[in-house]
């Protein structure tokens, strides 16, 4: 039952957002419009919580990452997930589903459907069943060729007023890039010449947020995508929703007003949910997507991977610990979605202040000689900055120069996916990365898009056979990293919010402490960054505690010996 003091709450939101633009009478109806939108949802939905906790983790993957001829795609999937994955996962990421014109589902044409060739709606409710549900909310720009942009071009509705137009007095010299393409098309239109604002490709044009009913559709969307067991939502290239003349047209105010009034319907909400912003930027502005815990509930952590990656490939932690130690600890309600390998590539932006010059172009080297493309975007001078290093996990680690020959290219592969597994937070893996996908240099050459190399479909006999073969390379990789989620899951230290506590071991050896929430257990977690043996002086306490993954530790002359890449998670229970 809401509140007069929630009513306030959502009135406020918009009043922050829209009291400029708009008028009273405009803001009270659609502060009625969203508050009967929640009643009507609540008088139909019993109460659902969410259990956060150590077995907490997301599989990564697309509606028809598996395929085959007989069955529709999501239905293929959860064979498959019930046969080899339901005992690591309980949450499933399924990347846009719906019909689309571009960009491996992110140029959205209908919101409300699902590609056929995928399957339907009663697919993904019969898996949320089992487990939640993650979806993507494309809530930045639709596709060019979508219903909506056909209907704008009517002033019809839905689409009248959607996108978003400026004139040539418009000031966009601040505006920060993600691409290298050019920004605005110019369109002649209700006999005025605009530009169209395309922040991501010509076929992905940006909505208009500045018109409330954009706000108010999204909002009946995120309701229908509960109702059809959704309950975790990933806000795509949610910092760019917002733009104003003469400013960066990025991470505005507005923006995370917009954020902090879904968070509070959400709240309200009787089904609990879970919204993730998807931020690919400087570390700072990527924590303010938090707020002051009424923004994000979780927030990808963007500057794990380019650190993590760059620690194994020069055998040197440095980076990775300092910034380790400066990660705020998570507040309760808020976490970390740990990754190392996405559906893109592998986010440069978030080294800004961490790398200099120097350390990145090497670092970018060297992951060209694995076989990396880049993505770039434009910055202010009209020169391009690297963007993304488009690469799988599987190539990014495979050499290295003090390894030229990729004799502990396992090693490595593991270890990074340990540390990622036990950090604080969530452990998100990417469905190829599961495998030890190399790069799909045949899509690449087919399609010319640099993100391709990363979105690799099985077959699903040709999986099925190579898993069931225990020594090829899918099934040692597989066995090895399902052993960490199996652990993981039964450690009450490895609780997503459980203390995290960095220890200072040198630059070979990242290392740090996780401890219960009721302080019951305590798992140091260890991993040697280098293809040398190295030693490490444990405090004496520590001798007695067990290894969780790998065989007992070893101990010489009051020393841990570390083999080469190996991690150890040592438990006092």
């Amino acid at each position: 039952m809401l509140t007069q003091k929630d009513n306030k709450k959502i009135r406020s939101k918009l009043d922050n957002i829209y009291k400029i633009s708009l008028s009273k009478k405009d803001i009270d109806k659609f502060e009625d419009e969203i508050i009967q939108i929640i009643k009507n949802f609540n008088r139909k939905n019993p109460k659902r919580k969410k259990n956060i906790s150590e077995k907490t983790s997301l599989l990564i993957c697309y509606g028809d990452s598996i395929y085959s001829n007989k069955k529709n795609s999501i239905t293929l999937f959860k064979t498959f997930f019930q046969k080899k994955l339901k005992n690591y996962f309980d949450t499933i990421h399924f990347l846009p589903f719906y019909p689309s014109s571009s960009d491996s589902g992110f140029s959205v044409k209908d919101h409300y459907k699902i590609e056929s060739k995928l399957g339907n709606w009663s697919d993904i409710k019969k898996i949320s069943k089992s487990n939640d549900i993650m979806a993507d909310v494309v809530i930045n720009h639709s596709s060019a060729r979508g219903l909506w942009f056909r209907n704008f071009l009517k002033n019809k509705n839905p689409g009248k007023n959607y996108f978003l137009t400026i004139d040539s007095k418009f000031d966009t010299s601040k505006v920060i890039r993600p691409r290298d393409h050019k920004l605005l098309k110019k369109i002649k239109i209700f006999n005025k010449k605009e530009y169209l604002w395309r922040t991501f490709s010509a076929d992905q044009l940006d909505l208009n947020f500045k018109n409330p009913s954009v706000l108010l559709r999204f909002i009946k969307i995120m309701i229908n995508l509960i109702n059809h067991g959704v309950t975790v939502f990933r806000l795509d290239a949610i910092a760019y929703l917002w733009k104003e003349s003469g400013t960066k047209c990025i991470n505005l105010k507005q923006t995370h007003e917009i954020i902090k009034l879904l968070r509070i319907i959400s709240s309200y909400l009787s089904v609990e949910t879970i919204i993730i912003t998807e931020t690919n930027l400087p570390e700072k502005e990527n924590l303010s997507y938090f707020g002051k815990n009424d923004e994000a509930n979780w927030i990808y952590n963007f500057s794990l991977p380019p650190l993590l990656i760059h620690a194994f490939l020069f055998e040197n932690g440095k980076y990775l610990s300092q910034w380790s130690k400066k990660l705020p600890i998570t507040k309760n309600g808020n976490n970390y979605l740990n990754f190392i390998s996405s559906h893109d590539g592998i986010g440069i932006r978030p080294t800004e202040g961490i790398f200099n010059k120097k350390i990145l172009d090497n670092f970018l080297k060297r992951l060209k000689k694995n076989g990396s493309k880049f993505s770039y975007r434009k910055i202010k001078n009209k020169s391009k900055k690297v963007y993304e290093a488009n690469i799988t996990v599987y190539n990014a680690l495979k050499k290295s120069d003090y390894d030229s020959k990729g004799k502990f290219f396992l090693e490595r592969y593991v270890s990074a996916h340990a540390i990622m597994i036990s950090f604080e937070g969530i452990p998100a893996l990417y469905f190829n990365s599961l495998f030890g996908k190399s790069n799909d240099e045949t899509k690449y050459i087919i399609t010319g898009n640099n993100r391709d190399v990363n979105r690799y479909k099985w077959n699903y006999k040709n999986i099925l056979k190579k898993l069931n073969n225990k020594n090829s390379k899918q099934s040692v990789i597989f066995k090895k990293i399902s052993t960490l989620l199996d652990v993981r899951r039964k450690q009450k230290a490895f609780h997503p919010n459980a203390l995290r506590q960095n220890i200072n071991l040198g630059t070979r050896i990242f290392s740090f402490k996780r401890m219960s929430l009721n302080k019951s257990q305590t798992i140091i977690c260890i991993t040697n960054l280098s293809s040398k043996v190295q030693k490490v002086r444990l405090n004496k306490n520590y001798h007695n505690w067990s290894n969780l993954i790998g065989s007992k530790i070893e101990i010489k002359n009051k020393l841990l010996i570390l083999k080469p890449f190996e991690t150890i998670w040592l438990s006092n229970r």
